[in-house]
């Protein structure tokens, strides 16, 4: 009789061990994958888009849309920094066909709140250089492709900015 009940007692604790191990690998994945940075998320995303055929110049010229001159508030820094900053910039978009170009034509203000609520999440250092413009194209190019159907964005050119 003792010895079933040492044997039952060692038996729960094995249990609840487990059970507090399976719970703790569970978060760990959990808060792992909350916790990742969104620019790189947009960056491995925008890595899947395949790479269309080669287009000619001509191609390129005829399958792209330009957006100049969106300008808006940017994000408060974190530090603390001085606010109100604001962006002036102008885009190229390239897309992968005809079809592709006047579907977002047809959608240049839904495009437009797009870009204007991306900026509004980055701060100024965010927008900035070579790392901050990959960062702000990706994010583009993932929400903008998802509203595409008759043709996906392969490219999207930053042609001019201002930051102030």
């Amino acid at each position: 009789m003792f010895k079933s009940k040492i044997f039952i007692m060692v038996v729960a604790v094995l249990i609840a061990i487990t059970l507090i191990l399976t719970a703790a690998f569970v978060l760990w994945n959990y808060m792992d994958k909350s916790s990742a940075d969104p620019a790189v998320q947009a960056q491995n995303s925008a890595k899947d888009v395949k790479a269309g055929k080669k287009l000619t110049p001509d191609q390129i010229k005829e399958y792209t849309v330009e957006m100049k001159d969106v300008l808006t508030n940017l994000a408060a820094p974190a530090n603390g920094g001085p606010g109100n900053k604001f962006v002036k910039i102008s885009f190229a978009f390239e897309l992968e066909n005809k079809k592709g170009k006047e579907e977002f034509e047809k959608l240049q203000s839904r495009m437009k709140a797009i870009v204007i609520e991306t900026l509004a999440d980055k701060t100024p250092d965010q927008v900035s250089g070579k790392k901050g413009f990959d960062s702000l194209t990706s994010a583009l190019m993932n929400r903008m492709n998802e509203e595409l159907h008759d043709g996906k964005l392969q490219q999207i050119l930053i042609t001019d900015i201002v930051l102030q």
